[in-house]
């Protein structure tokens, strides 16, 4: 579903204005939740009227929406930029998984975000495509290193699952180091020590 701005040209300020909403509304649902978060508090976070987040969003949910679609946007052009120039589809699905979860664990409330949308059937079916997208993009590589036989046969469909479940798992937010607040966070060693993990657990476990 497209938002009322996608049918109008925005200016610089008004892109600078709604992004403003989305990154507000980005730390707040993850910090308060997304159904206790109004319109309102939104709104009174960034500094403007109700009638401004209706200008650029019809509602809340697409809103959410709004945030999923352009997650999984970021998140495919970041894979796209890392395998771009890398020769071989088993070095490109090193690349991908790597650019991936570095992407993710630094976009921790994104990903709280987007445990929370499977919960609800609103927004499940858009992460459901999303999902199917970058199922597609780890499959076809893996599809090509079988080919060219870095991979052992196997269905590259059922494989390129195994490796976005384990990336998706050592990625998670809620992983990381607990504070005395509570707060969950993932430092830039961590980061890497579980990018590396990642990589040794995905390449030796699918070549076989």
């Amino acid at each position: 579903m497209s938002t009322a701005a996608d049918t109008r040209k925005l200016t610089p300020r008004g892109r600078d204005r709604r992004q403003s909403l989305l990154d507000f509304a980005i730390r707040r649902f993850a910090e308060n939740g997304y159904h206790p978060t109004s319109v309102a508090d939104i709104v009174d976070g960034v500094g403007v009227g109700k009638g401004v987040f209706y200008w650029y969003f019809p509602s809340k949910d697409d809103l959410l929406r709004e945030i999923l679609r352009d997650s999984i946007y970021d998140l495919r052009k970041t894979q796209q930029a890392a395998i771009d120039g890398v020769d071989g589809p088993l070095a490109k699905l090193e690349a991908g998984v790597r650019a991936s979860m570095a992407w993710s664990m630094t976009h921790p409330d994104i990903l709280r975000l987007v445990a929370f949308a499977w919960t609800e059937q609103t927004f499940a079916e858009a992460l459901r495509k999303g999902d199917q997208i970058l199922l597609a993009d780890t499959a076809r590589h893996i599809k090509a290193a079988i080919a060219e036989g870095d991979i052992a046969p196997g269905d590259p469909e059922l494989l390129a699952i195994a490796v976005n479940g384990v990336t998706r798992q050592l990625s998670s937010p809620e992983t990381g180091t607990v504070s005395g607040d509570g707060t969950v966070t993932i430092d830039e060693a961590q980061i890497q020590e579980r990018i590396e993990l990642g990589v040794r657990v995905v390449l030796h476990g699918i070549r076989g």
